[in-house]
């Protein structure tokens, strides 16, 4: 009984990932909680709190070349769409 106590509760949604991250990437943002906004309006951003450190990369975008692990990187494209998201 005093060992249940020490266990991790089990995750509540367990099913699998549409796109996960590219091979050789880790998810050390937390990125992969957000697939659904794939291919959504960058505007659906704006109506979500994440906590954390957030850019928006749009084309044409000048960057900082630092990485930083714990960094969600929203990649939106000419359209206005989230078309990817990574950490860095």
């Amino acid at each position: 009984m005093a060992l249940a106590a020490c266990t991790a509760p089990a995750l509540q949604d367990t099913t699998p990932v549409a796109k996960p991250l590219p091979k050789g990437l880790d998810d050390t943002c937390g990125a992969v909680r957000y697939h659904t906004l794939l291919n959504q309006d960058a505007t659906n951003l704006e109506r979500i709190l994440i906590l954390g450190q957030v850019r928006v990369i749009r084309p044409d975008t000048i960057l900082t070349q630092d990485y930083r692990p714990e960094r969600m990187n929203f990649h939106v494209g000419a359209s206005g769409k989230i078309i990817q998201i990574s950490c860095g």
